[in-house]
């Protein structure tokens, strides 16, 4: 895979509940600790260094953000340091809000 491929919330919880990928989230540390999808990984730049010390590049990831545009950046990212297959969530966290559960902090 040399570009990042979209998907969908609904595809994104199949693959997760089959344990088939792995879900950074890259919103802020605020955002993150207020809610987020259970089993997510808050990918920050203090965070990348161990994410892809600790993922093997053939290991699917998903990229979550506020609605599905800067994980896009992020994705194409992520394909250039070595990761073979990665996902950018279509209409982001909010999207997944709307029917599906999260962890939330409040």
């Amino acid at each position: 895979m040399e570009q990042f491929a979209h998907i969908s919330v609904q595809d994104t919880q199949q693959k997760l509940k089959a344990n088939q990928a792995r879900l950074v989230d890259i919103r802020d540390e605020q955002s993150f600790v207020a809610g987020h999808i259970e089993g997510a990984v808050h990918l920050t730049n203090g965070t990348l260094m161990n994410f892809t010390q600790e993922t093997d590049f053939d290991t699917p990831v998903i990229v979550c953000c506020y609605h599905g545009v800067s994980s896009q950046q992020a994705a194409q990212f992520l394909i250039h340091q070595g990761f073979d297959e990665v996902y950018s969530m279509d209409g982001g966290f909010e999207a997944w809000r709307q029917s599906l559960p999260f962890i939330s902090g409040e």
